[in-house]
């Protein structure tokens, strides 16, 4: 084929897929491509899995590298594309407080800890992103998107889809950190979904 009949082909399939899904649905594709590969670039099983109370710096606090939960996953795959979640939270938290859960019974906002908590992190991508479909349906989780799930026992967790695909190729997997380090795993429907997000919206 042709150099100049390729480019013709590849310039037809762009705008197609722009009238299919916009120009704003292309731009989080584009971004979930990248948040997917920023979540498997920090893939570890090294890491301790260690929910302890930890004073940070602010902004763009971290507890120490070779330690994590689940929401440390998030943070750190948005703070290699330059998004410091631990600032925006914070922000949007402070001014918005009585918006957030008051599980924790605090009556202000603490930089060290709340970008760490699911469900802090789940009101905050239902305010500043898309929430996307709950359901069984696998294809509608795509790299780069937010999923959450409810453990049980007031327990909850969070991951990153990401590209890459189970071994029957049915689903994508999941970065995460449920106590065996910083892992992609087949996980997606092994708990009880609670939420699923975009971020950011465009």
């Amino acid at each position: 084929m042709k150099v100049q009949s390729y480019n013709r082909i590849m310039r037809y399939i762009f705008f197609i897929m722009l009238s299919l899904i916009g120009t704003q649905g292309l731009c989080q594709v584009e971004f979930g491509q990248e948040l997917s590969a920023a979540a498997i670039s920090i893939i570890n099983p090294a890491i301790v899995y260690d929910p302890a109370y930890t004073s940070i710096s602010y902004p763009n606090g971290d507890v120490a590298a070779d330690r994590g939960v689940c929401t440390d996953i998030v943070i750190r795959a948005y703070r290699k594309l330059g998004i410091d979640l631990q600032k925006e939270v914070h922000e949007d938290m402070k001014a918005n407080f009585n918006l957030y859960p008051n599980n924790w019974g605090l009556s202000k906002t603490d930089k060290n800890i709340d970008h760490r908590r699911v469900p802090n992190l789940m009101t905050f991508f239902s305010r500043k992103g898309v929430e996307k479909p709950l359901n069984s349906n696998a294809a509608d989780y795509l790299p780069g998107d937010i999923v959450c799930w409810d453990l049980g026992g007031g327990i909850t967790h969070i991951g990153i889809v990401v590209k890459k695909k189970t071994v029957d190729f049915q689903r994508f997997l999941v970065v995460h950190n449920i106590g065996g380090g910083q892992v992609a795993e087949d996980i997606l429907f092994n708990y009880k979904m609670i939420g699923h997000y975009a971020y950011p919206a465009d």
